[in-house]
Protein backbone atom coordinates (compact mmCIF):
# COMPACT_ATOMS: atom_id res chain seq x y z
CA UNK A 1 0.00 0.00 0.00
CA UNK A 2 1.23 3.43 -1.22
CA UNK A 3 2.55 5.73 1.95
CA UNK A 4 0.54 8.22 0.90
CA UNK A 5 -2.76 6.49 1.48
CA UNK A 6 -1.56 4.94 5.00
CA UNK A 7 -0.72 9.01 5.76
CA UNK A 8 -3.37 10.78 5.04
CA UNK A 9 -5.41 7.46 7.20
CA UNK A 10 -3.78 8.16 10.21
CA UNK A 11 -4.03 11.85 9.77
CA UNK A 12 -7.42 11.70 9.30
CA UNK A 13 -8.21 9.56 12.27
CA UNK A 14 -6.21 11.81 14.08
CA UNK A 15 -7.55 14.96 12.99
CA UNK A 16 -10.81 13.10 14.01
CA UNK A 17 -10.14 12.53 17.31
CA UNK A 18 -8.25 16.19 17.80
CA UNK A 19 -11.89 17.87 16.58
CA UNK A 20 -13.96 15.38 18.84
CA UNK A 21 -11.85 16.46 21.78
CA UNK A 22 -11.77 19.80 21.07
CA UNK A 23 -15.27 20.60 20.85
CA UNK A 24 -14.78 22.19 17.32
CA UNK A 25 -17.58 19.97 15.89
CA UNK A 26 -19.74 17.20 17.01
CA UNK A 27 -18.69 13.97 17.51
CA UNK A 28 -20.67 12.32 14.60
CA UNK A 29 -19.69 15.16 11.91
CA UNK A 30 -16.46 14.83 12.49
CA UNK A 31 -16.28 11.20 12.49
CA UNK A 32 -18.41 11.04 8.89
CA UNK A 33 -16.59 14.10 7.23
CA UNK A 34 -13.48 11.73 8.31
CA UNK A 35 -15.08 8.36 6.90
CA UNK A 36 -15.89 10.47 3.72
CA UNK A 37 -12.44 11.88 3.35
CA UNK A 38 -11.29 8.28 2.84
CA UNK A 39 -13.79 7.45 0.52
CA UNK A 40 -13.36 10.34 -1.66
CA UNK A 41 -9.40 10.13 -2.05
CA UNK A 42 -10.27 6.37 -3.14
CA UNK A 43 -8.24 5.14 -0.44
CA UNK A 44 -11.28 3.29 0.67
CA UNK A 45 -14.16 2.73 -1.88
CA UNK A 46 -17.50 2.96 -1.19
CA UNK A 47 -18.57 -0.93 -1.20
CA UNK A 48 -15.57 -1.75 1.08
CA UNK A 49 -16.75 1.13 3.81
CA UNK A 50 -19.73 -0.88 3.68
CA UNK A 51 -18.11 -4.31 3.87
CA UNK A 52 -16.22 -2.79 7.50
CA UNK A 53 -19.53 -1.47 8.43
CA UNK A 54 -21.24 -4.92 8.19
CA UNK A 55 -18.30 -6.64 10.01
CA UNK A 56 -19.92 -4.71 13.02
CA UNK A 57 -23.63 -5.82 12.22
CA UNK A 58 -24.12 -7.64 15.35
CA UNK A 59 -23.43 -4.16 17.53
CA UNK A 60 -25.22 -1.82 15.32
CA UNK A 61 -28.16 -4.39 15.13
CA UNK A 62 -27.92 -4.59 18.83
CA UNK A 63 -27.75 -0.86 19.47
CA UNK A 64 -30.93 -0.04 17.49
CA UNK A 65 -33.21 -3.01 18.60
CA UNK A 66 -32.67 -1.94 22.17
CA UNK A 67 -33.45 2.12 21.34
CA UNK A 68 -36.66 1.10 19.60
CA UNK A 69 -37.25 -1.46 22.55
CA UNK A 70 -37.50 1.21 24.89
CA UNK A 71 -38.55 4.50 23.25
CA UNK A 72 -41.49 2.68 22.38
CA UNK A 73 -42.99 2.78 25.87
CA UNK A 74 -41.94 5.86 26.96
CA UNK A 75 -45.61 7.32 26.78
CA UNK A 76 -46.32 4.60 29.71
CA UNK A 77 -44.09 6.65 31.65
CA UNK A 78 -42.66 3.59 32.99
CA UNK A 79 -39.09 5.01 33.29
CA UNK A 80 -41.01 8.31 35.60
CA UNK A 81 -42.82 5.56 37.50
CA UNK A 82 -39.62 3.52 38.79
CA UNK A 83 -37.07 6.87 38.71
CA UNK A 84 -39.37 8.18 41.29
CA UNK A 85 -40.04 4.88 43.31
CA UNK A 86 -35.97 4.57 43.08
CA UNK A 87 -35.49 7.74 44.73
CA UNK A 88 -37.83 7.06 47.58
CA UNK A 89 -36.69 3.71 48.61
CA UNK A 90 -33.18 5.93 48.29
CA UNK A 91 -34.94 7.74 51.26
CA UNK A 92 -34.02 11.28 49.16
CA UNK A 93 -30.14 10.52 50.55
CA UNK A 94 -27.87 11.06 48.02
CA UNK A 95 -25.47 8.73 48.92
CA UNK A 96 -28.13 5.81 48.95
CA UNK A 97 -28.53 7.30 45.64
CA UNK A 98 -25.08 6.63 43.83
CA UNK A 99 -25.00 3.35 45.89
CA UNK A 100 -28.07 1.99 44.80
CA UNK A 101 -27.29 2.88 40.80
CA UNK A 102 -23.68 1.07 41.64
CA UNK A 103 -25.59 -1.92 43.12
CA UNK A 104 -28.49 -2.10 40.07
CA UNK A 105 -26.10 -1.95 37.21
CA UNK A 106 -23.42 -3.80 38.66
CA UNK A 107 -25.34 -7.26 38.01
CA UNK A 108 -27.18 -6.55 35.15
CA UNK A 109 -24.11 -5.24 33.02
CA UNK A 110 -22.65 -8.55 34.35
CA UNK A 111 -24.67 -10.34 31.87
CA UNK A 112 -25.90 -7.98 28.89
CA UNK A 113 -23.61 -5.72 27.33
CA UNK A 114 -22.73 -2.39 29.17
CA UNK A 115 -23.95 0.07 26.16
CA UNK A 116 -27.29 -1.99 26.18
CA UNK A 117 -27.72 -1.80 30.23
CA UNK A 118 -27.21 2.03 29.83
CA UNK A 119 -29.56 2.02 27.02
CA UNK A 120 -31.95 0.25 29.23
CA UNK A 121 -31.46 2.18 32.61
CA UNK A 122 -30.47 5.67 31.18
CA UNK A 123 -34.35 6.91 30.85
CA UNK A 124 -34.33 6.60 34.37
CA UNK A 125 -31.52 9.15 35.40
CA UNK A 126 -32.73 12.40 34.11
CA UNK A 127 -36.29 12.15 36.18
CA UNK A 128 -34.73 10.92 39.26
CA UNK A 129 -32.64 13.55 39.04
CA UNK A 130 -35.30 16.40 38.33
CA UNK A 131 -36.79 15.65 41.86
CA UNK A 132 -33.81 15.33 44.21
CA UNK A 133 -32.86 18.61 42.21
CA UNK A 134 -29.25 17.84 40.57
CA UNK A 135 -27.29 17.58 37.28
CA UNK A 136 -28.20 14.49 35.28
CA UNK A 137 -25.39 14.16 33.36
CA UNK A 138 -23.16 13.66 36.72
CA UNK A 139 -24.97 10.60 37.32
CA UNK A 140 -25.27 9.40 33.65
CA UNK A 141 -21.22 9.60 34.47
CA UNK A 142 -21.71 7.46 37.32
CA UNK A 143 -23.89 4.90 35.74
CA UNK A 144 -21.28 4.75 32.58
CA UNK A 145 -18.40 3.98 34.65
CA UNK A 146 -19.92 1.28 36.52
CA UNK A 147 -21.53 -0.12 33.60
CA UNK A 148 -17.85 0.17 32.04
CA UNK A 149 -16.09 -1.44 35.18
CA UNK A 150 -18.88 -4.10 35.36
CA UNK A 151 -18.18 -5.31 32.05
CA UNK A 152 -15.45 -6.91 33.26
CA UNK A 153 -17.37 -9.43 35.19
CA UNK A 154 -18.38 -11.95 32.90
CA UNK A 155 -17.08 -12.68 29.41
CA UNK A 156 -19.90 -11.38 27.92
CA UNK A 157 -20.83 -7.78 29.85
CA UNK A 158 -18.71 -5.61 27.78
CA UNK A 159 -18.03 -6.38 23.37
CA UNK A 160 -14.83 -5.64 23.87
CA UNK A 161 -14.18 -8.31 26.63
CA UNK A 162 -16.07 -11.40 24.32
CA UNK A 163 -14.29 -10.14 21.53
CA UNK A 164 -10.59 -10.67 22.95
CA UNK A 165 -12.42 -14.24 25.13
CA UNK A 166 -13.40 -15.22 21.45
CA UNK A 167 -10.44 -15.13 19.89
CA UNK A 168 -8.37 -16.83 22.41
CA UNK A 169 -11.60 -19.21 23.10
CA UNK A 170 -11.66 -19.12 26.57
CA UNK A 171 -14.82 -20.30 28.05
CA UNK A 172 -17.08 -18.68 30.57
CA UNK A 173 -16.33 -20.61 33.54
CA UNK A 174 -12.41 -20.11 32.88
CA UNK A 175 -12.82 -16.48 32.56
CA UNK A 176 -14.71 -15.86 36.08
CA UNK A 177 -12.38 -18.18 37.74
CA UNK A 178 -9.14 -16.09 36.12
CA UNK A 179 -10.29 -12.77 35.97
CA UNK A 180 -13.82 -11.63 37.37
CA UNK A 181 -11.68 -10.70 41.03
CA UNK A 182 -10.36 -7.95 38.56
CA UNK A 183 -13.47 -7.16 37.47
CA UNK A 184 -14.63 -7.08 40.98
CA UNK A 185 -11.74 -4.60 42.00
CA UNK A 186 -12.81 -2.06 39.28
CA UNK A 187 -16.32 -1.76 40.05
CA UNK A 188 -14.96 -1.23 43.91
CA UNK A 189 -12.25 1.42 42.31
CA UNK A 190 -15.53 3.55 41.28
CA UNK A 191 -17.21 3.45 44.61
CA UNK A 192 -14.43 4.43 46.50
CA UNK A 193 -14.05 7.86 44.10
CA UNK A 194 -17.52 8.16 44.60
CA UNK A 195 -17.91 10.65 47.84
CA UNK A 196 -14.95 12.52 45.93
CA UNK A 197 -15.84 12.76 42.37
CA UNK A 198 -19.48 13.67 43.19
CA UNK A 199 -19.43 15.22 46.31
CA UNK A 200 -22.08 17.62 45.60
CA UNK A 201 -24.52 14.52 45.01
CA UNK A 202 -22.79 12.44 47.32
CA UNK A 203 -24.13 15.21 49.80
CA UNK A 204 -27.34 15.75 49.24
CA UNK A 205 -30.63 14.85 50.91
CA UNK A 206 -34.59 15.74 50.41
CA UNK A 207 -35.60 15.72 54.12
CA UNK A 208 -39.85 16.04 52.73
CA UNK A 209 -40.27 13.19 49.99
CA UNK A 210 -44.03 13.45 50.10
CA UNK A 211 -43.65 16.18 48.20
CA UNK A 212 -42.34 14.21 45.52
CA UNK A 213 -44.26 14.17 42.04
CA UNK A 214 -45.85 10.58 41.57
CA UNK A 215 -46.11 9.96 38.68
CA UNK A 216 -48.71 7.06 37.15
CA UNK A 217 -48.40 4.55 34.96
CA UNK A 218 -50.33 4.95 31.55
CA UNK A 219 -51.47 2.54 29.69
CA UNK A 220 -51.05 -0.17 32.17
CA UNK A 221 -52.12 -3.42 29.96
CA UNK A 222 -49.97 -2.70 26.93
CA UNK A 223 -47.10 -2.18 29.99
CA UNK A 224 -47.88 -5.58 31.12
CA UNK A 225 -47.27 -7.18 27.52
CA UNK A 226 -44.14 -4.87 26.85
CA UNK A 227 -42.62 -6.39 30.08
CA UNK A 228 -43.66 -9.82 28.71
CA UNK A 229 -41.30 -8.69 25.71
CA UNK A 230 -38.61 -7.12 27.35
CA UNK A 231 -38.46 -10.29 29.54
CA UNK A 232 -38.55 -12.65 26.49
CA UNK A 233 -35.70 -10.29 25.14
CA UNK A 234 -33.52 -10.42 28.47
CA UNK A 235 -34.05 -14.10 28.58
CA UNK A 236 -32.67 -15.02 24.90
CA UNK A 237 -29.35 -11.93 25.86
CA UNK A 238 -28.39 -14.73 28.26
CA UNK A 239 -29.55 -17.88 26.42
CA UNK A 240 -29.91 -17.56 22.58
CA UNK A 241 -26.62 -18.38 21.65
CA UNK A 242 -26.35 -21.46 23.23
CA UNK A 243 -29.60 -23.38 21.92
CA UNK A 244 -29.40 -25.50 19.52
CA UNK A 245 -30.28 -23.02 16.71
CA UNK A 246 -28.39 -20.05 17.89
CA UNK A 247 -29.85 -16.67 18.07
CA UNK A 248 -27.67 -13.74 18.27
CA UNK A 249 -28.25 -10.46 20.60
CA UNK A 250 -28.80 -8.70 17.82
CA UNK A 251 -31.95 -10.90 16.27
CA UNK A 252 -32.97 -11.01 19.79
CA UNK A 253 -32.74 -6.99 20.01
CA UNK A 254 -34.33 -6.20 16.51
CA UNK A 255 -37.34 -9.15 17.37
CA UNK A 256 -37.62 -7.04 20.73
CA UNK A 257 -37.86 -4.08 18.96
CA UNK A 258 -40.34 -5.44 15.88
CA UNK A 259 -42.87 -6.73 18.86
CA UNK A 260 -42.70 -3.83 20.49
CA UNK A 261 -43.38 -1.75 17.53
CA UNK A 262 -45.92 -3.83 16.84
CA UNK A 263 -47.82 -3.88 20.16
CA UNK A 264 -47.11 0.50 19.91
CA UNK A 265 -49.33 0.61 16.56
CA UNK A 266 -52.03 -1.96 17.31
CA UNK A 267 -52.70 -0.17 20.63
CA UNK A 268 -52.08 2.84 19.48
CA UNK A 269 -50.27 4.25 22.13
CA UNK A 270 -47.95 5.81 19.50
CA UNK A 271 -47.12 5.86 16.01
CA UNK A 272 -43.96 3.79 14.04
CA UNK A 273 -42.94 7.54 12.87
CA UNK A 274 -42.37 8.74 15.97
CA UNK A 275 -40.81 6.05 17.24
CA UNK A 276 -38.04 5.87 14.90
CA UNK A 277 -37.84 9.44 14.35
CA UNK A 278 -36.75 9.32 18.19
CA UNK A 279 -34.14 6.82 18.01
CA UNK A 280 -30.57 8.19 18.37
CA UNK A 281 -29.16 8.07 14.75
CA UNK A 282 -26.13 10.15 15.65
CA UNK A 283 -24.96 7.68 17.67
CA UNK A 284 -25.20 4.88 15.18
CA UNK A 285 -23.53 6.86 12.21
CA UNK A 286 -20.77 7.60 14.63
CA UNK A 287 -20.35 4.36 15.68
CA UNK A 288 -20.54 3.46 11.69
CA UNK A 289 -18.01 6.42 10.61
CA UNK A 290 -15.42 4.80 13.60
CA UNK A 291 -15.51 1.16 12.23
CA UNK A 292 -14.92 2.69 8.67
CA UNK A 293 -12.01 5.09 10.29
CA UNK A 294 -10.49 1.98 11.71
CA UNK A 295 -11.24 -0.07 8.17
CA UNK A 296 -8.72 2.67 6.78
CA UNK A 297 -6.17 1.92 8.79
CA UNK A 298 -6.37 -1.58 8.82
CA UNK A 299 -6.21 -1.61 4.79
CA UNK A 300 -3.23 0.79 4.66
CA UNK A 301 -0.65 -1.65 6.67
CA UNK A 302 -0.82 0.91 9.50
CA UNK A 303 -2.38 -1.79 11.59
CA UNK A 304 0.57 -4.73 10.68
CA UNK A 305 3.08 -2.33 11.15
CA UNK A 306 2.52 -1.51 14.17
CA UNK A 307 2.96 -5.38 14.81
CA UNK A 308 6.30 -5.21 13.69
CA UNK A 309 6.98 -2.35 16.09
CA UNK A 310 5.61 -4.20 18.72
CA UNK A 311 7.63 -7.12 18.37
CA UNK A 312 11.10 -4.71 18.42
CA UNK A 313 9.97 -3.29 21.78
CA UNK A 314 8.92 -6.47 23.37
CA UNK A 315 10.95 -9.11 21.90
CA UNK A 316 9.57 -12.04 24.04
CA UNK A 317 9.16 -10.43 27.04
CA UNK A 318 5.91 -11.74 28.30
CA UNK A 319 6.01 -9.65 31.84
CA UNK A 320 6.95 -5.71 30.24
CA UNK A 321 4.99 -7.06 27.35
CA UNK A 322 1.79 -7.60 29.02
CA UNK A 323 1.95 -4.40 31.49
CA UNK A 324 2.87 -2.08 28.64
CA UNK A 325 0.21 -3.28 26.54
CA UNK A 326 -2.56 -3.00 29.10
CA UNK A 327 -1.46 0.75 29.55
CA UNK A 328 -1.20 1.43 26.31
CA UNK A 329 -3.78 -0.36 24.89
CA UNK A 330 -5.64 1.52 28.24
CA UNK A 331 -4.42 5.17 27.22
CA UNK A 332 -5.36 4.29 22.99
CA UNK A 333 -8.68 3.04 24.15
CA UNK A 334 -9.54 6.38 25.96
CA UNK A 335 -9.87 8.30 22.68
CA UNK A 336 -10.50 5.01 20.14
CA UNK A 337 -13.67 3.39 20.83
CA UNK A 338 -12.74 -0.34 22.29
CA UNK A 339 -15.02 -2.55 20.06
CA UNK A 340 -13.15 -1.44 17.24
CA UNK A 341 -9.76 -0.78 18.67
CA UNK A 342 -9.33 -5.09 20.26
CA UNK A 343 -11.15 -5.79 16.54
CA UNK A 344 -8.18 -4.38 15.10
CA UNK A 345 -5.48 -5.18 17.72
CA UNK A 346 -6.41 -8.85 17.67
CA UNK A 347 -4.47 -9.33 14.99
CA UNK A 348 -1.78 -7.38 15.47
CA UNK A 349 -0.80 -9.01 19.02
CA UNK A 350 -1.44 -12.36 17.05
CA UNK A 351 0.78 -11.42 14.17
CA UNK A 352 3.64 -10.40 16.83
CA UNK A 353 3.09 -14.10 19.12
CA UNK A 354 4.12 -15.62 15.50
CA UNK A 355 6.52 -13.12 14.51
CA UNK A 356 8.95 -13.83 18.15
CA UNK A 357 8.29 -17.37 17.72
CA UNK A 358 5.51 -17.82 20.72
CA UNK A 359 2.80 -18.92 19.06
CA UNK A 360 2.52 -21.23 15.42
CA UNK A 361 1.09 -19.88 12.59
CA UNK A 362 -2.47 -22.05 13.23
CA UNK A 363 -3.27 -19.22 15.71
CA UNK A 364 -3.36 -16.93 12.54
CA UNK A 365 -6.25 -18.65 11.39
CA UNK A 366 -9.87 -16.84 11.72
CA UNK A 367 -11.64 -20.22 12.50
CA UNK A 368 -8.57 -21.02 14.95
CA UNK A 369 -10.36 -23.34 17.43
CA UNK A 370 -7.05 -24.63 19.78
CA UNK A 371 -5.51 -23.65 22.75
CA UNK A 372 -2.85 -20.73 22.93
CA UNK A 373 0.28 -20.77 25.08
CA UNK A 374 -0.61 -20.31 28.43
CA UNK A 375 2.56 -18.05 28.62
CA UNK A 376 1.44 -15.62 26.50
CA UNK A 377 -2.27 -15.00 27.80
CA UNK A 378 -1.33 -12.80 30.11
CA UNK A 379 -1.12 -10.63 26.91
CA UNK A 380 -4.64 -10.87 26.01
CA UNK A 381 -5.85 -10.27 29.78
CA UNK A 382 -4.00 -6.94 29.40
CA UNK A 383 -5.59 -5.99 26.64
CA UNK A 384 -9.12 -6.81 27.35
CA UNK A 385 -8.56 -4.43 31.00
CA UNK A 386 -6.73 -2.20 29.31
CA UNK A 387 -9.49 -1.61 26.26
CA UNK A 388 -12.44 -2.08 28.98
CA UNK A 389 -10.85 0.31 31.41
CA UNK A 390 -9.42 2.91 29.06
CA UNK A 391 -13.02 3.63 27.84
CA UNK A 392 -13.91 5.37 30.85
CA UNK A 393 -11.48 7.73 30.26
CA UNK A 394 -12.85 10.25 27.69
CA UNK A 395 -16.50 10.34 25.77
CA UNK A 396 -15.81 8.36 22.61
CA UNK A 397 -13.75 5.67 24.60
CA UNK A 398 -16.24 3.54 25.08
CA UNK A 399 -19.48 2.67 23.35
CA UNK A 400 -21.55 2.71 26.35
CA UNK A 401 -20.18 6.60 26.81
CA UNK A 402 -21.67 7.48 23.19
CA UNK A 403 -24.78 5.99 24.43
CA UNK A 404 -25.14 8.15 27.26
CA UNK A 405 -23.90 11.11 25.56
CA UNK A 406 -26.95 10.49 23.07
CA UNK A 407 -29.48 10.13 25.78
CA UNK A 408 -28.07 13.27 27.36
CA UNK A 409 -28.74 15.35 24.00
CA UNK A 410 -32.34 13.94 23.99
CA UNK A 411 -33.02 15.39 27.36
CA UNK A 412 -32.12 18.75 26.49
CA UNK A 413 -28.25 18.71 28.25
CA UNK A 414 -25.08 18.02 26.24
CA UNK A 415 -22.03 16.01 28.33
CA UNK A 416 -19.47 17.85 26.82
CA UNK A 417 -15.51 16.59 26.52
CA UNK A 418 -14.32 18.24 29.02
CA UNK A 419 -17.17 17.01 31.50
CA UNK A 420 -16.44 13.94 31.15
CA UNK A 421 -12.63 14.54 31.57
CA UNK A 422 -13.61 15.48 34.68
CA UNK A 423 -14.95 12.38 36.02
CA UNK A 424 -13.32 9.70 33.63
CA UNK A 425 -9.71 11.04 33.55
CA UNK A 426 -8.80 10.12 37.15
CA UNK A 427 -11.18 6.92 37.61
CA UNK A 428 -9.46 5.50 34.52
CA UNK A 429 -6.34 5.74 35.89
CA UNK A 430 -6.78 4.03 39.15
CA UNK A 431 -8.46 1.22 37.38
CA UNK A 432 -5.56 0.69 35.40
CA UNK A 433 -3.05 0.71 37.88
CA UNK A 434 -5.30 -1.53 39.94
CA UNK A 435 -5.71 -3.91 37.25
CA UNK A 436 -1.68 -3.95 36.47
CA UNK A 437 -1.33 -4.94 39.73
CA UNK A 438 -3.84 -7.55 39.49
CA UNK A 439 -2.72 -8.99 36.44
CA UNK A 440 0.91 -8.93 37.82
CA UNK A 441 -0.11 -11.09 41.07
CA UNK A 442 -2.27 -13.48 39.25
CA UNK A 443 -0.28 -14.40 36.24
CA UNK A 444 3.37 -13.09 36.36
CA UNK A 445 4.76 -13.19 39.27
Amino acid sequence: MDNWQANVSIITFLAVIFLIMTEWLHLTIAALLGALLLICTNIMTLSEAVVYISNSHGTLGLFFGVMVLVRSFEPTQVFDYLATQIVILAKGDGKRLLLGIVGIVTPICSVLPNATTVMLLAPLIPPMAKEIGVNFVPLLIVMVLVANSAGLLTLVGDPATFIVGDAINISFTDYLWRLSLGGAIAVIVVVVTLPILFRKIWNKRIDNLAELPHPQINHPKVLILGTVIAGFVLLFFVIGESLPIPISPATVALLGAALALLLSHHSKIDSVNNILRDIDWSTLIFFMSTFVLIGGLEKTGVISGLSGILGNMLGTNIFLGSLLLLFVVGIISSVVPNIPLVVAMIPLLKQYLVDVGLASTEVLGQNYQGEFPPEVLPLFYAMMFGATLGGNGTLIGASSNIVAAGISEQHGKKISFKTFLKYGIPVMILQLLTSSLYVLVRFLL
